[in-house]
């Protein structure tokens, strides 16, 4: 009876723990997307980045404290081999101390979300929650910074600066989170529809009002994209008329001079100096990214070292030849693995019963396809190797295919499951077997 009674208080408390690691992550989310510095005044004498750091090391921390053995995903160890090879690249850094601020400090927390969401997201309603809070922390930041309509050199920045004072971050971090958005707008029903369709179009507006060629061409591969997978896939033939339709009215209420600011991505705009300036900069600092990586192919020049070496203390504004030329070839390598590997998650799922039968790992399945693809394409135009979001990505698609996939409680299921991973080899023997076994 009283071993009975220790091991239940045991198993108690690695649920608390692992409770407590799932909460820490959940607030973690809250904190880093929804940046209440730059939206609260004062709140920003708070240091923000130390917390959220401290949270996903407790989260970590807890997470490991509760006992439960399991297994990295490939992605996973691929997220940590980066890490592991950016630190290794520090004593070859040009500025080895901001080398090691980057790698410690930011890429850190990056890896820390990635296995802290593999390891603590194991129920849907988990994986549901965590993404809702994302999605939701985003739409709200948007609306305000719509509403309260700040604006640096007549474009559109973030509610009160901060690290969205620059337009063209405030547009891709909106386009990267829109498909969710539209995931929840699908699986919602009732009010929340509405509210979920709502800010999804305010959204739109508010990528539209930042001028950034960036977020444009972000926006509209996810928009593509989204009607490839909830309309096609979806079988929603009405979505193409109503895209249709809101997008006709959204450019023809585009404000003064951003037709012109878009052509400009293909044409010179004359009338635009300082933007036709800033597009022969971003060319230029991408030229010099490709060359550095060439010249540094193994161990690069140093975490966070190109702005202070190219001479204008500028990033390169492209995720992949950044990371190449600040950590190498490998760090590039690894860092291409692990979003392969989460499409990889995102098509198993796919091939799941579970997938046919349960609308929400539709719902989130889809929304995750559109926002890793636009990702992949708003990278080209933006740094985002040391934030948090795509190591977040990385996380939920690996706890959305551990949940859907592999952790299937019933055996009809994981059957299923097994059954569409066969090769036609495998497939071909089973039949030969099941004809002799008849004759």
């Amino acid at each position: 009876m009283a071993t009975a009674a220790f091991a239940l208080k045991k198993e108690n408390g690695k649920r608390q723990r692992a409770n407590g690691a799932y909460l820490a992550l959940v607030v973690l989310a809250a904190l880093y997307f929804g940046r209440p510095e730059d939206v609260i005044p004062g709140i920003g004498l708070i240091p923000m980045a130390k917390i959220a750091g401290g949270l996903a090391l407790l989260g970590l921390l807890l997470s490991l404290m509760s006992g439960k053995k399991r297994k990295f995903a490939p992605e996973t160890k691929y997220v940590i081999a980066l890490f592991v090879w950016c630190a290794v690249t520090i004593p070859f850094a040009f500025w080895r101390a901001g080398a090691l601020n980057v790698v410690m400090t930011r890429l850190s927390k990056g890896v820390i979300v990635a296995v802290l969401v593999a390891l603590v997201v194991q129920e849907m309603w988990q994986l549901k929650r965590l993404i809702w809070v994302q999605a939701a922390a985003v739409a709200a930041m948007t609306v305000v910074s719509v509403a309260l309509h700040h604006q640096k050199g007549g474009r559109l920045v973030g509610a009160l600066g901060g690290v969205f004072e620059n337009p063209n971050d405030l547009a891709i971090n909106i386009a990267l989170n829109w498909p969710i958005c539209v995931g929840f707008f699908f699986m919602a029903r009732g009010p929340k529809k509405l509210i979920w369709g709502a800010v999804s179009l305010i959204m739109l507006v508010g990528v539209e009002m930042t001028y950034s060629r960036s977020g444009f061409l972000a926006i509209v591969v996810a928009a593509v994209m989204v009607l490839w997978e909830f309309g096609v896939r979806g079988k929603r033939p009405l979505l193409f008329l109503v895209v249709g339709i809101l997008g006709l009215g959204i450019l023809v209420a585009s404000p003064g001079g951003y037709a012109a600011r878009i052509a400009s991505i293909v044409v010179k705009n004359q009338g635009d100096p300082r933007g036709e300036g800033s597009r022969e900069q971003r060319k230029q600092l991408l030229i010099d990214s490709i060359k550095t990586a060439f010249q540094h192919p193994v161990f690069g020049i140093g975490a966070g070292n190109f702005e202070a070496t190219n001479g204008t203390w500028h990033v390169a504004h492209n995720t992949y030849t950044e990371i190449a030329a600040e950590a190498g070839f490998p760090a590039f390598i690894l860092f291409m693995l692990m979003f392969y590997r989460a499409f990889h998650n995102i098509r198993m799922v796919r091939n799941s019963p579970a997938y046919e039968t349960d609308p929400i790992i539709r719902g989130l399945t889809g929304g995750l396809w559109v926002s890793v693809a636009a990702f992949m394409v708003g990278a080209l135009f933006a740094s985002t190797e040391y934030s948090m979001y795509p190591y977040f990505l990385i996380g939920y698609t690996t706890a959305l295919y551990q949940i859907a996939v592999v952790n299937r409680k019933t055996p009809e299921l994981k059957e299923g499951v097994l059954r569409r991973n066969l090769s036609w080899a495998d497939r071909g023997r089973e039949a030969v077997e099941l004809v002799g076994s008849r004759a």
